[in-house]
C-alpha cells in the first residue's frame, strides 16, 4: 500500500525541540486528546500508537462507543540517522539497536457520541493539543465533528492535527474528495492551516507521519514548577477485589492531569468541593482532606507529578468516596490555597450565532430566566438552573457545585431536541 504525502503547511516550525524537554522520571510532557465524530477511529488509533484498548468500560464494549475518557501513554522515538517522518518511530529499537526517546506523550480518548459531549468537554480541559480525526469514507463535517471543532476553539486549544482516517477503505478519488471536503469546512476557523495526516490507524499505516506531526505542531508548552499545585480530576474509582478484607484494602485513586505546580508523595491534599451529606435536612457538601500515597505516572512509580499528562494519584481516602468516578470533576490542592467554590454561578456569557451538532441551522436565542444550562470547567459538568439575567452576567443555581478560579471558561450548553447542544461559553465573574 503506498504511503500518502500529509498536507502541512511548510511555513509552521516547531515552537521548541521536543528532544529537550523529555524528563527521565518518565511522566508524559503533554496531553493530546483525541476528538471528532463517533465511529471514526479515535480508540483504534490510540490502540494502534500505544497498544492499550481504552474502552475497558462495560457499557462501552457493550455499545461499541467511548463512555469515559480513555488514557494511554507513548513514547516516541527517533532512529539514528534517518530524517523527516522516518526518523520517528514507537519501537525501542531498530535494527538491533536501541534508539533514543525523545518525548512521552499522554493521549486522551474523549466520547464522539452526541449525547456525550459532556464528557467530551471535560476532556478538552485537560488537553495541551488535539488530534481531530475525519473518516475518509465519510462525509465532512459529521454534527460531532463541527461540534468538536468549536469546543476546540471555546476551550482554546489552538496545536491540533487533523488526521484523516480510513484511507484504505477508499480509492484514490475518494481521498482527494474527503480530503478538500476537510479543507472546506476548516476554512475560516482557527484550525484551516491545520496539518492533514492521512492514515490507516487498522493497518498503522503512516503513523511515523503521524508522530512527526505530534512533535511538530504539538510542543510542549511553559509549565512553572513554582505555582500552588491544582489537579483536575478526571477519573476516580476503588481498586479493592471484592471481598478483600479491611486488612488487605487500599485507599481510593484518583486520575486525571496536573494543571499548575508539583505532587509529591506523602503530600497531605484537599479535594472540593468534596462529597456530598445531608445536615439538617439540607443537602452540604464537605472538602475531603488525605495523603498521597503514591503516584503513578508514565506506566511507573514517580515520587512527583507536574503538569503535561494524565496520572494516577493514590490516596489513604475511603473507597466508598471514589467508587464509580464519584469524585470526577473535583480539584486537588494545598489545603487553604484552593479556587473559591461556587454553587451559585455568574457568567459573563458569549454566545454562538447558531447551535452546534444540530441537524437544522438553529440560532442560538438569549439565555432566559429558569432555563436548565449544562455547565462544563475544568473536568467538572453541572447542571444550572438560570436564576437571573441582565447587564451582561447570567446566574445559575448549580445542582452540583464546582471549584474554579474567577475568570475561568465555562461552556455552556442547551437542551435542544432532547440532546445538550453548545451554544457557547461564558467567563466566571465575582
Amino acid at each position: 500500500m503506498a504511503k500518502k504525502k500529509a498536507d502541512a503547511p511548510a511555513e509552521k516550525k516547531p515552537a521548541h525541540k521536543a528532544e529537550a524537554k523529555h524528563e527521565p522520571c518518565g511522566q508524559p510532557e503533554v496531553s493530546v486528546g483525541m476528538v471528532g465524530h463517533v465511529d471514526h477511529g479515535k480508540t483504534t488509533l490510540v490502540q494502534a500508537l500505544s497498544g492499550k484498548w481504552t474502552d475497558t468500560h462495560s457499557e462501552s464494549l457493550k455499545r461499541g462507543i467511548t463512555i469515559k475518557l480513555g488514557y494511554a501513554d507513548i513514547d516516541i522515538y527517533k532512529i539514528p540517522g534517518k530524517s523527516g517522518a522516518e526518523q520517528y518511530t514507537l519501537q525501542k529499537e531498530a535494527e538491533g539497536k536501541p534508539n533514543e526517546i525523545v518525548r512521552k506523550v499522554s493521549l486522551v480518548d474523549a466520547p464522539g457520541h452526541e449525547s456525550l459531549m459532556a464528557t467530551m468537554l471535560s476532556g478538552a480541559n485537560i488537553m495541551d493539543g488535539a488530534l481531530l480525526l475525519v473518516a475518509a469514507n465519510d462525509e465532512c463535517p459529521q454534527p460531532q465533528t463541527r461540534e468538536h471543532v468549536q469546543a476546540l476553539t471555546i476551550m482554546g486549544i489552538t496545536n491540533v492535527i487533523v488526521v484523516q482516517n480510513k484511507i484504505d477503505l477508499v480509492s484514490a478519488d475518494q481521498a482527494k474528495k474527503s480530503h478538500d471536503q476537510i479543507k472546506a469546512f476548516l476554512s475560516g476557523t482557527a484550525f484551516e492551516n491545520a496539518p492533514i495526516i492521512p492514515i490507516s490507524a487498522r493497518h498503522q499505516l503512516n503513523i511515523d507521519l503521524l508522530l512527526e506531526a505530534v512533535q511538530t505542531f504539538i510542543p510542549t508548552p511553559h509549565r512553572d514548577p513554582d505555582k500552588e499545585p491544582l489537579m483536575f480530576v478526571a477519573r476516580s474509582f476503588d481498586v479493592n477485589k471484592p471481598g478483600a478484607t479491611p486488612d488487605k484494602m487500599v485507599g481510593g485513586v484518583l486520575g486525571g492531569a496536573v494543571k499548575q505546580g508539583m505532587f509529591e508523595t506523602g503530600m497531605t491534599v484537599e479535594l472540593v468541593p468534596g462529597y456530598e451529606v445531608e445536615e439538617r435536612n439540607q443537602k452540604v457538601w464537605k472538602p475531603l482532606s488525605s495523603k498521597i500515597v503514591s503516584i503513578m505516572a508514565g506506566g511507573k512509580s514517580v515520587q512527583t507529578a507536574h503538569p503535561g499528562g494524565s496520572i494516577a494519584m493514590m490516596t489513604e481516602l475511603d473507597p466508598s468516596y471514589v467508587k464509580s468516578d464519584k469524585l470526577v470533576g473535583a480539584v486537588i490542592g494545598i489545603p487553604g490555597k484552593m479556587p473559591p467554590v461556587w454553587s451559585t454561578l455568574a457568567l459573563e456569557p458569549h454566545l454562538l450565532e447558531r447551535v452546534v451538532g444540530a441537524k437544522d441551522s438553529l440560532v442560538v436565542d438569549p439565555i432566559y430566566k429558569g432555563e436548565f444550562l449544562m455547565l462544563n470547567v475544568n473536568s467538572a459538568a453541572t447542571v444550572g438552573l438560570v436564576s437571573e439575567t441582565g447587564k451582561g452576567v447570567v446566574k445559575s443555581q448549580l445542582k452540583r457545585p464546582v471549584c474554579a478560579a474567577v475568570g475561568s471558561r465555562v461552556t455552556i450548553s442547551r437542551n435542544v431536541g432532547k440532546r445538550w447542544r453548545l451554544i457557547g461559553y461564558g467567563t466566571i465573574v465575582d
